[in-house]
């Protein structure tokens, strides 16, 4: 086991972990009352690693159940992790796959419809964690814990629970906010089996979720205080400077001066650094070695935390072909999917070791997406410690996946202040040449630093990590034809797209189940 806190969350899966919910103001059905789940300060807790489980569980699966040949058979129920990379990652020049599971081809092509069961898997995971946030704030007011005899010691316990699950639901809105930009909106003030939750537009919600992080942020715990996995004030940092960079997205206002300020606060608060070794940030023991640059994480433990998704998938998904399965810690792989040559062409410098592709085999052209021997696979994931031996299980993972790591901070702040947003350019180029230095690449100089070289830079640091679509998209490469990758639109050499797609749809059977939802422009 990795810590008494993922230790929690297993206790808290195993009595209480349910499958989605597709409305807001539904309180989570268990098979237990609340008022007999929160009828101590064990089970206050045991809830409150409930909203941290569901990020690495799926809630409908358990350890005996078997992927179809794909691994993709928990599809709309798909964990957390697995839904968002794949709108993330799918829709770029990032990852392809080979799969032909309904609605996986249509990702790459970017020719989605409101009835895509993995964007519909997403919107209702990030849907359900909210609600679990909801539920827990709503069972936590002081007259709810005195009722219950919760007092004391207990009670301030409890206290200290509320602004992290705060924290988990405005990430879950910026979720929300980020991918399906007008989503329904409810908080723990709205009745439960009240009326249909109402439809939010996208820069309210930026506001809202903007207020929610600076209410909560002296609430936390300090940087790198709490237990590993468990936000703090620097996971809250890291959000706001993430919310800002993509501000004018959001609301058609720029803030990069905020990106500015809040990527500085992680970085001046001194609790975090790069690891030595890039290639090693994704390992088995991961949450051993590497806490001093991750921030907040999602953590697996192939012993306890058993699904098809998560960095299971990250792992398996793109072993297969001449790859020996025992040097990624498993016994075998899915063989699905890879990268382009649009990510493999952005590591010129020889010397860069973040540039972790398995080419054997592998041919640099895609002709043919449903061939897995065309396309480099990835090798960054892979479920093996760091002295080389095999993670606690040959099936499932132990990689602990960032959320927030510290790395993105330099890139941020350096992108932040090349846009205007103030700050220190010579402090940015040093931040980037520190990335570089961990990679063993060559530096660059003040005049190598653009705007353009970021969004690569990103691309070398962040790839596979669920950052590419967001980043695209603020630099209007997204749908366009200014920059083209294999198969975007469907064409071998690429080509632009209709400008509906920098935004999913509203699933088609959420906006008929709420008459409150107005689909999104183009569906």
């Amino acid at each position: 086991m990795k810590s008494k806190y993922l230790n929690s969350i297993i206790a808290a899966a195993t009595l209480f972990m349910v499958s989605c919910e597709k409305d807001l103001n539904l309180t989570p059905t268990n098979e237990v009352t609340a008022d007999e789940v929160y009828s101590s300060i064990d089970g206050y807790r045991q809830a409150f690693a409930k909203v941290y489980g569901s990020y690495a569980l799926t809630g409908n699966q358990g350890p005996s159940d078997k992927p179809d040949v794909q691994g993709l058979d928990e599809g709309s129920n798909a964990d957390f992790l697995r839904s968002f990379w794949l709108m993330q990652e799918f829709t770029t020049d990032e990852a392809v796959c080979n799969w032909g599971d309904p609605g996986v081809p249509d990702l790459h092509r970017m020719e989605w419809s409101s009835n895509n069961p993995f964007l519909t898997g997403l919107y209702y995971r990030s849907i359900y964690q909210i609600t679990l946030c909801n539920e827990f704030m709503r069972e936590s007011t002081d007259s709810k814990l005195s009722s219950r005899g919760i007092t004391g010691k207990d009670a301030d316990e409890v206290r200290q629970f509320i602004p992290e699950a705060r924290f988990l639901r405005a990430y879950q809105y910026w979720v929300l906010m980020d991918l399906f930009g007008n989503p329904p909106f409810v908080t723990e003030n709205d009745p439960v089996g009240g009326p249909l939750p109402k439809q939010i537009k996208r820069a309210d919600l930026f506001n809202y979720v903007e207020s929610e992080l600076k209410a909560i942020e002296g609430a936390l715990k300090e940087p790198a205080t709490n237990e590993y996995g468990r936000a703090d004030r620097a996971a809250c940092w890291a959000l706001l400077a993430r919310l800002y960079l993509n501000a004018e997205v959001y609301t058609g206002t720029q803030r990069y001066t905020d990106a500015v300020t809040y990527s500085d606060k992680v970085i001046t608060s001194n609790k975090f650094s790069l690891i030595a070794d890039y290639t090693k940030l994704m390992r088995a023991d991961n949450d051993k070695h590497n806490r001093s640059e991750f921030i907040l994480t999602i953590n697996y433990d192939g012993t306890r935390t058993r699904l098809w998704g998560g960095t299971t998938f990250l792992v398996c998904a793109p072993l297969g072909g001449s790859m020996p399965a025992r040097d990624f810690g498993v016994s075998s792989g899915w063989g699905g999917v890879r990268t382009t040559k649009a990510l493999v062409n952005l590591f010129t410098d020889s010397k860069d070791q973040r540039a972790q592709f398995y080419t054997s085999g592998q041919s640099l052209e895609i002709n043919d997406i449903t061939k897995f021997q065309e396309g480099y696979a990835i090798t960054k994931f892979k479920n093996v410690k760091y002295d080389g031996t095999a993670g606690s299980d040959p099936t499932y993972s132990d990689v602990d996946m960032p959320i927030f790591r510290f790395a993105e901070m330099y890139l941020v702040y350096a992108e932040a202040v090349l846009r205007g947003g103030g700050g220190d350019k010579s402090k940015a180029l040093d931040y980037i040449n520190k990335l570089k230095d961990r990679a063993n690449a060559t530096r660059i100089g003040q005049g190598e630093l653009t705007v353009d070289f970021i969004l690569d830079e990103r691309a070398r640091e962040l790839y596979w990590e669920g950052f590419r679509r967001t980043d695209l998209i603020r630099y209007n490469k997204f749908v366009e034809s200014s920059y083209l990758w294999p198969w975007k639109g469907g064409m071998k050499d690429g080509t632009s797209v209709d400008p509906k797609y920098k935004i999913f749809p509203i699933p088609s059977a959420d906006q008929m189940a709420n008459p409150n939802l107005t689909q999104n422009p183009g569906y």
